[in-house]
């Protein structure tokens, strides 16, 4: 089938949506699918036109912005020349909409679709709400999407739950979560000091991702381990905190001892690998989370993820089955305690997560996708 994609964002641009578009596109391409991408995002050699990239047909229209923001103040008519295919009305069998909490490029993509009366799936790959999200206009669209008789879907349950208390019980809001290459993540366990428990997170430092709170979390529940016992907290990345962490463990003295902080940087998707088979026990300390594709790849790694269960990490972790997941702070130092003081509880959690296949892998997800194009064409077939 021909597929058309629709996102504010693609590579070279990195970040979460336009890292899992361009995955999903690659593969349905090397599937046998005509595969196309719309987006607003210039390229490496060109601001506007086509170029194939890894088997995707992929549509650059931007407009010149500041900072390339995916804004174009004449996207419904670009959209709609773009979706036309050259006048073939109707040429595209699914338009995948792809869009975060504002996507001035993608959504309008869902009203040009179906007035093309094509096949519409849209995915919202964030968490909205809250006073800095525009959840009025948000509702709004939901509704005339519903309305429109678009598939929507959400990349997990944190995302979807708001989506489906906007367009009520009747709606569905399914599932198309992030996928992930499960061959790629699994690693061999390497073996530690059985009185140190190597904790690890991988993120971005910056704010939201809640770095800080993360060393202090760590660093109280160190303080409960029985006699004897040590906690080392690798956090692996960089960004704007780096500093600040870095004064901070140096002036508490967190570089040896009973707690001990390492913050190795950026690594390498081979370097992360290896991190995590040396370790114990994943940390995501982030309570905005839509999704969380490290702590899936830890998850798949066999690693025992701690979470908050108010996060898109619920959709893959359970409590005491692939992790832990804490109602707030207090309660997560309650689970960074126990994870560290229970042996037993973490090789069964880590056995269960080496031997157990998660649901994002990309055949289920390529699976699940088009279930939900075929959906999306039986409703535009109606009459």
């Amino acid at each position: 089938m021909r597929i058309v994609h629709v996102s504010d964002c693609y590579p070279p641009r990195l970040g979460g949506i336009e890292t899992q578009v361009r995955a999903l596109a690659v593969r349905q391409a090397q599937a046998g699918h005509d595969v196309h991408v719309i987006t607003a995002t210039p390229g490496e050699r060109i601001r506007n036109g086509t170029e194939t990239l890894d088997g995707v047909t992929v549509h650059r229209t931007t407009f010149k912005l500041p900072a390339d923001l995916p804004v174009h103040p004449q996207v419904t008519k670009v959209l709609r020349e773009k979706l036309q295919f050259g006048g073939e009305a109707g040429a595209a069998d699914a338009v995948h909409v792809h869009g975060g909490v504002v996507s001035p490029f993608a959504y309008p993509g869902a009203y040009v679709a179906r007035r093309l009366a094509l096949p519409t799936v849209v995915t919202i790959h964030g968490v909205w709400g809250g006073v800095f999200t525009p959840v009025a206009k948000l509702s709004e669209s939901l509704t005339k999407w519903a309305r429109w008789g678009v598939e929507l879907s959400a990349v997990s349950d944190a995302a979807a739950d708001p989506m489906r208390e906007v367009v009520g019980p009747g709606t569905p809001v399914s599932l198309l979560p992030n996928g992930i290459d499960v061959e790629q993540w699994r690693v061999s366990p390497v073996a530690g000091d059985p009185l140190e428990t190597r904790l690890v997170a991988v993120m971005r430092l910056a704010p939201r991702k809640r770095t800080m709170p993360l060393v202090r979390m760590a660093r109280a529940a160190s303080q409960r381990l029985p006699q004897g016992h040590r906690m080392r907290l690798t956090i692996v990345g960089n960004g704007p905190l780096l500093g600040q962490v870095q004064r901070y463990v140096e002036k508490q003295g967190l570089t040896t001892g009973r707690f001990v902080v390492d913050l190795p940087g950026r690594l390498s998707p081979d370097q992360v690998r290896a991190t995590l088979a040396a370790s114990d026990a994943f940390v995501a300390p982030a309570q905005l989370e839509s999704f969380g594709i490290a702590a899936l790849e830890a998850r798949t790694a066999g690693l025992p993820v701690l979470a908050y269960e108010s996060t898109g990490i619920r959709s893959f972790v359970h409590h005491e089955v692939e992790g832990l997941l804490a109602r707030d702070d207090a309660h997560m130092v309650e689970n960074l305690a126990r994870i560290g003081s229970d042996a037993e509880l973490r090789t069964r959690i880590a056995e269960h997560n080496r031997t157990t296949e998660p649901d994002q892998s990309w055949p289920h997800v390529l699976q699940t996708a088009e279930e939900l194009y075929a959906r999306a064409a039986r409703a535009t077939a109606r009459p």
